[in-house]
């Protein structure tokens, strides 16, 4: 969806019309966002002497870098081969590139699938994820709070997510030097399917270019957690602390996945998988508090009633506490308000006693207000705040974790319990096998999202995020909107969702939502209208402008009046409206109004943001009809202006009504 001057030239196309050059029309580049060259700028603007170009397939040339000269820069020696630690295996640098790569697919909205389009602000998206996170990757950038997937487990079967970038046999075998130089299999050096490199290679290099994606749309205070079991546990976190850094990793927490151990287990019954999470700065991670019941908060605090102040509700625990772990550094005197030392324990040298609090944070502590100095009898204890609440800043009153639990070893959060309850939604038929629980999904929710909050799931499935994003806002009256993203995966014969009628996964899912929204609404009727129980449906397909970026000899002759038009046949002006939204890096969930105007549909997208009309012939007053409400961007088809002339007037009324409008092209 390139369109350069030359390409259309070499189309015996009339270079005024379709390019724009000395209309004072640009046009709209309509790719995704290239990633490669925004670092090779951010490079440039540290190393401005490690600039070059290059010439890409069609013989133009682009922005690049000298990697000798860079190398130059980062280190004052250079010793190719040297040893060093990372983690590696057969493919990673094509799924590093992959995730690079610029795409032209685009997402085209599927009014029959959708609920409530005009008005949801949630969103589905039919498609592979990895081309779906390249698309968001302008309107989503740093917009997500939270990211909650459950990809496929890798458990010895094909995958549904068959990248470009797999290795074939004989692909992998070379690179891992399995194949001597006839071509022939080294003898001795295989191993079996599970345990084999491309078993592991295939499933890191399907999720590698995901998860860079998905980290550059979390908010810098966003978090992302992601399920999993042990056949990739340990690969997952590894590839996690490069693409997020060590430092930004959370937690591993476990939970139950059924209620029993498997009977047939001959060595140790599993019955736990992992969640883990990490933030994309955990300087900016902001937690919530789980609220405590009376029971746990007897338990945690059983000496002490609860406190107000103008910080908001606390409680106070002993400071010191016994330790199988004792150190020197936390075992130390205080001194209390009438200059008493104060020991842990019973008030002595007791070497079996400590402080939870070092030095420094007691020093801390005791200027800010956190310690609390009691004298019970002729001993004194010391004991330190723990705030329920949060400042008017929405930042946490005590620096210290804000969860300390995050337990989902309990019955109640496991399959056994998510099962029935998505076969209930589809009157008792099992379409899922290993559904999550709607309550686990909800209960990260309350952990990690606020009211407002955006929460991404491009790993869909049955649908279960987003059913426990409604069911929480019913709760709380939240407003949190969800994007869910699922493949078109064919179900299986003969089974129940194909005897139900559903013929691919996301058929499911849809409706999953849509029952769960009903269901919702049917409990609380005075949320009706109030909520939002809808979502817009989108379908990731190619390209919405037919391919004119060729060398000349890649023309057919009967092939170039069927470029006259850059648009390709069965595509709606909706469809155009939303590639461009995308490209100019607009959320899909925006208002869009549309109105006649001398007999053309005008497209209004957030009151005067982008407007647009992409009928085949634009008259003057249509022009001026967008010009005087001085939108931001304005957008039209290239083919809608008969010639140069054309496209100066647009130009022209705009420089008069509307100066500051950005004009383009498609």
């Amino acid at each position: 969806a390139q369109h350069s001057t030359a390409q259309h030239s070499t189309a015996q196309h009339s270079t005024a019309q379709h390019t724009g050059e000395n209309s004072g029309l640009e046009k709209l580049n309509l790719t995704s966002k290239d990633v490669f060259t925004d670092n090779i700028s951010k490079i440039g603007q540290l190393f401005p002497e490690v600039l070059t170009e290059k010439r890409d397939e069609y013989g133009r040339l682009r922005p690049a870098i000298d990697f000798e000269k860079l190398k130059q820069f980062l280190s004052e020696e250079i010793v190719d081969g040297r040893e060093s630690y990372e983690f590696t295996w057969v493919g990673k640098r094509e799924a590093i590139a992959e995730a690079g790569r610029p795409t032209t697919k685009t997402l085209r909205p599927d009014l029959d699938e959708s609920v409530d389009f005009e008005n949801s602000e949630n969103v589905f998206i039919t498609g592979d994820n990895l081309e779906v996170l390249k698309i968001l990757q302008e309107s989503y950038l740093g917009k997500i709070d939270m990211i909650y997937i459950d990809p496929p487990y890798n458990t010895g079967k094909d995958f549904v997510y068959s990248d470009k970038f797999q290795k074939t046999d004989e692909e992998l075998k070379e690179e891992m030097e399995l194949l001597d130089e006839e071509g022939r299999q080294v003898v001795g050096l295989t191993k079996n399917e599970k345990t084999s490199a491309r078993y592991h290679s295939d499933w890191l290099n399907m999720m590698y270019p995901r998860l860079r994606l998905a980290r550059n749309l979390l908010k810098d205070s966003g978090v992302i957690f992601i399920s999993i079991d042990d056949n990739e546990q340990a690969n997952l976190k590894a590839i996690c602390d490069e693409i997020f850094g060590e430092g930004n990793f959370v937690a591993t927490f476990v939970r139950r996945t059924i209620n029993s151990g498997k009977q047939d287990s001959t060595t140790a019954s599993v019955y736990h998988e992992y969640l883990l999470t990490y933030s994309k700065n955990f300087d900016n991670l902001r937690l919530n508090r789980r609220e405590k019941s009376e029971k746990e908060r007897l338990k945690l605090y059983p000496l002490e009633d609860e406190f107000i102040n103008s910080r908001g509700r606390y409680y106070i625990s002993q400071l010191d506490k016994g330790s199988l772990q004792y150190s020197d550094s936390l075992n130390y005197p205080i001194t209390a308000p009438d200059g008493t030392e104060i020991w842990p324990g019973e008030g002595f040298h007791d070497k079996s006693k400590i402080f939870r609090w070092s030095k420094e944070k007691v020093k801390w502590g005791l200027e800010n207000d956190y310690l609390v100095f009691k004298k019970q009898g002729e001993r004194w204890k010391v004991y330190a705040k723990s705030y329920e609440y949060r400042d008017n800043n929405d930042n946490p009153v005590v620096p210290s974790n804000p969860y300390t639990t995050l337990d989902y070893i309990t019955k109640e959060f496991s399959n056994f319990n998510a099962t029935p309850e998505l076969n209930k939604v589809f009157e008792n038929k099992k379409f899922f096998d290993f559904p999550k629980p709607v309550l686990f999904v909800k209960d990260l929710l309350k952990y990690a999202s606020k009211q407002d909050s955006v929460i991404l799931d491009f790993f869909g499935g049955s649908g279960t995020t987003a059913d426990a994003v409604m069911q929480l806002n019913a709760e709380d009256g939240g407003n949190r909107k969800f994007i869910l993203c699922t493949l078109d995966e064919e179900v299986a014969d003969k089974s129940a969702a194909k005897e139900a009628g559903y013929e691919t996964i996301d058929q499911i899912s849809r409706e999953r939502i849509r029952r769960a929204a009903a269901k919702i609404q049917e409990e609380h009727p005075e949320l009706v209208g109030k909520q939002d129980f809808g979502f817009k449906a989108y379908k990731l397909d190619s390209s919405n402008f037919k391919d004119v970026s060729a060398h000349p000899g890649q023309f057919i002759q009967g092939e170039l009046f069927d470029s006259v038009s850059n648009i390709k046949e069965g595509r709606t002006s909706l469809d155009l409206l939303f590639q461009v939204m995308l490209t100019w890096g607009m959320e899909l969930s925006l208002a869009i109004d549309l109105e006649k105007v001398a007999g053309a549909e005008v497209y209004d997208v957030d009151q005067d943001s982008l407007m647009a009309c992409f009928e085949d012939e634009i008259s003057e007053e249509v022009i001026r009809h967008i010009a005087q409400a001085q939108p931001l961007r304005a957008v039209f088809r290239d083919s809608s202006f008969a010639n140069s002339a054309d496209k100066i007037n647009v130009s022209e009324i705009f420089k008069e009504l509307s100066p500051h409008t950005k004009v383009k092209v498609v």
